[in-house]
Parts: C-alpha cells; sequence; structure tokens
C-alpha cells in the first residue's frame, strides 16, 4: 500500500520533469527571452525537488540543469 503510493507519486513527479522539460525546449525555440527564462526556472525547480525527495539521483538532476543551460546560452547566442 504504501510502496503502491509512493510509486505513484514518483511517477507523477517524473511525468512532471518531462513535461517541463518539453516546455522548455519548446521556449527555446521560440523568440520570448522572458518565456524562456521562466521555462528554464521551472524545470530546474521541479529537477531539484525531485532530486530532494530521491525521485531521481542528485547527479543526473545537475546533469539534466547543466545541459538545459548550456541549450539556453546557444538559443540565445543564435539569436
Amino acid at each position: 500500500k504504501t510502496a503502491a503510493k509512493a510509486h505513484e507519486r514518483n511517477v507523477q513527479a517524473k511525468s512532471q520533469i518531462k513535461t517541463l522539460r518539453k516546455k522548455f525546449v519548446s521556449a527555446v525555440g521560440a523568440s520570448d527571452e522572458a518565456a524562456k527564462k521562466a521555462a528554464y526556472s521551472d524545470f530546474c525547480s521541479v529537477l531539484d525537488k525531485a532530486a530532494k525527495h530521491g525521485i531521481i539521483p542528485k547527479n543526473t538532476a545537475i546533469r539534466r540543469k547543466a545541459r538545459a543551460g548550456a541549450m539556453l546560452r546557444k538559443g540565445a547566442a543564435e539569436a
């Protein structure tokens, strides 16, 4: 019973990570600078929370944030 609840919570959190990553990637493709920063902030926040609760490993969160940041910088450089 407890394991099932934890599993459900973990699945929801991972789904939210994927959703926010998709939103971030589409925002990077757009030209609105404020939307890019907001999407990046939301994505990093959800990664940090997932890592804090043990849903994903800490280094995985760090790696994904670094890659997102690089994507953000690359998009800014191209614009």
